[in-house]
């Protein structure tokens, strides 16, 4: 074991809780309402870290986390030290990252292209459709007022901007994620939720079967997190947030399935190609998984 591995007697005890990073965005604060919320939902206890995915992307890599919200493309990089629980996490179809500009039908040739992190999913497809683009990376919630202020002359954007892009009198260049579906057929996998692979197997499956009763605790009574969604939410417009929970909290964040091990496993594959990884050989997923109904 590691020098740095959690010592297994305490973990997840008061006296030594596992540390939890998620985002503020509603989907997450959905997906983690009942975790953090029902002392009754779990055993285990743990230290809420809320950030930035990008953030979080690195606090993983640092191993700064327990339990991390991780975008799938950070995940590829980190797969000997994480591996992934089949529920909590962003997928499906329709859901993929928007390159937006000021004017429409504009030449992206040479273009500035305003990123949400090196390790975002969006980061990766972008790599894949437009291996040329000139990048600078910025926290995700800048990228619309710098492309409207003519700052860069194109974003990336990822989680509520989908919904908002258009008040910024931006304009949809491409959407990655039909691309990314049309091209592989697969699902688009954003976001996952991972832990630890030092991590005693019984705390790991715990914290999977943790992480699943609550997805269905947020699915079956939507309201019961609406404040704690409210709270956190960066955009506060109520619409815009049924719409990000409606989209991004689907049965793919219940249970992954095949189909969704399917889509991660063929984007770790574009992720090696890209980045010249090495194939880890490792089963992405802990072993637990969620009893059919």
């Amino acid at each position: 074991m590691p020098t740095n591995a959690p010592t297994p007697s305490r973990l997840g005890s008061p006296e030594r809780p596992l540390r939890l990073g998620f985002s503020p965005c509603p989907n997450d604060c959905v997906v983690f309402h009942a975790l953090v919320h029902d002392p009754n939902l779990t055993p285990l206890r743990f230290e809420v870290v809320l950030d930035d995915v990008e953030a979080l992307n690195q606090l993983a890599a640092q191993e700064r986390l327990d339990v991390a919200k991780v975008s799938y493309h950070a995940a590829a990089h980190v797969q000997r030290r994480w591996a992934l629980l089949p529920s909590g996490g962003a997928l499906g179809r329709g859901v993929g990252p928007l390159l937006v500009t000021r004017e429409p039908h504009v030449s992206l040739a040479g273009a500035r292209v305003a990123v949400p992190g090196g390790r975002t999913t969006a980061m990766l497809l972008l790599a894949l459709a437009e291996p040329e683009a000139t990048t600078t990376e910025m926290r995700y919630d800048r990228i619309m007022p710098s492309v409207a202020a003519g700052e860069v002359e194109a974003g990336l954007i990822i989680h509520e901007s989908r919904f908002t892009y258009r008040r910024h009198g931006l304009h949809c260049h491409a959407d990655l994620g039909a691309w990314w579906e049309a091209t592989t057929g697969e699902l688009i996998p954003l976001g996952a939720i991972a832990v630890r692979r030092d991590l005693p197997a019984n705390v790991q499956a715990e914290v999977a079967r943790a992480v699943h009763a609550s997805v269905a605790a947020g699915l079956a009574d939507p309201e019961a997190s609406a404040a704690y969604v409210a709270e956190h939410a960066h955009e506060m417009d109520p619409e815009v947030r049924a719409q990000h929970v409606a989209l991004y909290v689907n049965e793919h964040t219940l249970d992954v399935g095949a189909a969704g091990r399917r889509a991660a496993l063929t984007l770790f594959a574009a992720a090696r190609r890209v980045h010249g990884l090495d194939d880890p050989g490792l089963e992405p997923f802990v072993p637990w998984r969620p009893q059919p109904a």
